[in-house]
């Protein structure tokens, strides 16, 4: 048989090898360091026995997949451990995932010192060395098997199995678990591990469903690069919003008020007050007509959108159908329904289109509380959202429109470089949760694929992800976490004017069904400042920055100078504070620096015999004696282009 390499060698056996064999025939470093394979494309273990021609690429830690099985198997060594120290638990799942691997299981939280006391067996268990070996059973027999281990989740997942599946498990020692692979040759290869953190998840993912107990952890072939990893993981923690913007006092929870809905505090309203009057301006500048609709309607709009069939799960539904079904009530999840009727108010013509509208929209929308968190995922949110009814040719330079606004409002915010871009489509396999046919899911799809083409962006294409009304362009983004979230969104809806009867009169006279476009310019404002803290640890872009300037008196003489100072920032439209405690200069600096305020001005004697200010800011540090109007007019500047400058002095180098 003939096996080609990744490098295009063929290398040639006589009879069937297995891959790690063929492996440690190549190379006896290459052997050590393999974790899996990619046999014809796809993913293998190591133990697969080769018996004919084929294409054949060794994995190493180097490559994602070859990664994600020496964090499986590290997975299974936790599981050991838990069993071991604790017989009782029951195991659940345990993949591995983006920057480790996690690991379910039914019994009592873990502390930090549980934690240690594991990673201290998994290192045990690791010593050992043990072989893994790979088994299959028929169903009933796996049935078994799991039952006679008490493993009701495994015996669970056994059950929905396809019938014809193959049941794999793996085996180090006495300790088995269903897994389809692949993995390690053995323990001993896995060299540098951690115990992340532990935290409560849903079996399934469902809160219908049991709390179980997940522990997170990663592994490296290095102990350098998970020193490094741990290093990056206290900054995460530094930058993740759900902590940060408590701490800078951007917004909070109350138990009382509710999961999901929090209270946006000043500092954090005024920086969502700056984004929305820049984003109503910019959409005005482009055409865009402004719009205010209800925040709730009757369940009698839900269905004619379809959205009471498709969405009503995910709605906050005010009534008793049974009781008086007239009376139901929604509150509002999307405004696309209220804005077909804006557009209905009077009979349009082709020369009327494309008509864009657009509204600050606060929506409801009935998360399930495992989902939620801090203001990425939340049950109450207010988005930039809009609407384009055009004419068939208008398609593709109104689509091309919502596509420039966006990467506009990523490049203005800075975060451009931070997205990727996914054409979501509808599933085939699934079509009665679509509206329409195929033939017309397919033509549209062409039409936005040709669009992004020409364009020039690169996407993905995921099916199954499109709207039941329509396909989308989703723009995503990931938090610190690693978590991905979509920030902006734009849809070719081609079903949904038929629904509400819309229509324009076109040059022949005669009544045609427009397009809709459905378009987010920057998304969801709370879910965009979360990206913003995380992006810049809290110290936002000066335009962006709730407080612009602390004037800083020395001592209490210079307080009417700064307040003078002050005055004139703020008639200049800066947004000043003075701080007129009576500290010592040098706290007040410290104070400054911890509440990111971009800029300080110090005022003494000179200042205000010179009439200026010493400046010190987040970008340059000490930057000198300024004239008070030489700085006002620099800052007035960065402000108005929405500068995004460049931090050249660290926190503790200031």
């Amino acid at each position: 048989m003939k096996i080609t390499l990744k490098d295009g060698s063929v290398k040639e056996y006589q009879e069937a090898m297995s891959i790690y064999d063929i492996a440690k025939d190549i190379s006896e470093g290459l052997a050590r360091v393999a974790t899996a394979a990619e046999l014809d494309g796809k993913v293998v273990d190591l133990r697969t026995v080769v018996d004919s021609d084929c294409e054949l690429n060794i994995l190493t830690f180097q490559d994602d997949a070859g990664k994600k099985a020496y964090r499986h198997t590290t997975s299974h060594v936790l599981a050991e451990a838990v069993k071991r120290l604790y017989p009782e638990a029951k195991l659940a799942i345990g993949p591995s995932i983006d920057e480790g691997f996690y690991y379910d299981f039914d019994c009592p939280p873990f502390d930090r010192e549980a934690l240690d006391k594991l990673e201290a067996e998994m290192k045990k268990i690791i010593k050992e060395g043990k072989e893994l070996e790979r088994f299959t059973l028929p169903r009933e027999e796996a049935i078994q098997f799991m039952k006679e281990r008490e493993e009701p989740y495994k015996v669970e997942l056994i059950e929905d199995l396809p019938e014809d599946a193959e049941i794999s498990f793996y085996r180090q020692g006495d300790f088995v678990d269903l897994c389809a692979g692949p993995h390690l040759m053995s323990t001993k290869s896995i060299k540098a591990i951690k115990l992340i953190s532990s935290s409560g998840a849903y079996w399934r993912g469902s809160e219908k469903n049991k709390m179980l107990t997940r522990i997170y952890g990663t592994a490296y072939t290095k102990k350098a690069d998970l020193d490094e990893y741990l290093v990056h993981l206290e900054d995460i923690k530094k930058r993740d919003h759900n902590k940060l913007g408590r701490e800078m006092e951007l917004f909070t929870t109350v138990d009382v008020i509710g999961q999901g809905l929090p209270l946006m505090l000043p500092k954090g309203t005024k920086i969502i007050q700056t984004l929305q009057r820049w984003i109503e301006d910019e959409e005005e500048k482009r055409g865009y007509m402004r719009t205010k609709t209800p925040l709730m309607a009757k369940k009698d709009l839900y269905v004619i959108s379809d959205h009471w069939n498709h969405y009503k799960e995910g709605m906050f539904v005010l009534g008793d159908e049974e009781k008086d079904d007239s009376e139901v009530f929604a509150l509002r999840p999307m405004t696309c329904p209220f804005q077909y009727y804006v557009y209905k108010a009077s009979q349009k013509s082709y020369r009327d289109l494309p008509c864009r509208y657009g509204e600050t929209s606060t929506l409801f929308r009935n998360e399930d509380s495992g989902e939620m968190h801090g203001l990425t995922r939340v049950r109450q949110f207010t988005i930039s959202e809009g609407h384009l009814i055009v004419r068939p040719d208008q398609i593709e330079e109104e689509f091309k429109g919502c596509v420039d606004l966006a990467k506009y409002c990523l490049t203005t915010l800075g975060v451009e470089e931070d997205v990727t871009y996914r054409m979501s489509k509808w599933d085939p396999n699934n079509a009665d949760h679509y509206l329409g046919t195929p033939e017309t899911w397919n033509e549209v799809q062409d039409m936005m694929r040709k669009i992004l083409n020409e364009i020039g962006i690169e996407f993905t294409e995921a099916e199954g992800e499109a709207a039941f009304y329509g396909p989308k362009l989703d723009i995503q983004a990931k938090n610190v976490y690693g978590k991905e979230d979509t920030m902006i969104t734009i849809q070719l809806d081609m079903f949904l004017a038929e629904r509400f009867d819309m229509t324009y009169i076109d040059k022949d006279g005669e009544k045609k069904r427009p397009y809709i476009i459905h378009r987010t310019s920057m998304g969801c404002y709370e879910r965009t400042l979360a990206w913003l803290i995380e992006k810049y640890a809290g110290m936002f872009p000066t335009w962006l920055c709730p407080e612009q300037v602390r004037v800083l008196p020395i001592s209490e003489k210079y307080h009417d100078y700064a307040s003078q100072v002050e005055a004139q920032l703020k008639d200049n439209g800066i947004l000043a504070t003075v701080d007129q405690r009576s500290e010592k200069i040098g706290w007040k600096i410290r104070e400054a620096r911890l509440a990111r305020v971009p800029y300080m001005l110090i005022v003494g004697q000179k200042e205000e015999e010179e009439g200026k200010v010493s400046v010190r800011s987040r970008y340059l540090g000490d930057e000198g004696q300024k004239p008070l109007k030489e700085f006002i007019d620099a800052i007035c500047e960065e402000i108005r282009t929405k500068e995004i400058r460049k931090i050249e002095v660290t926190e503790e180098g200031k």
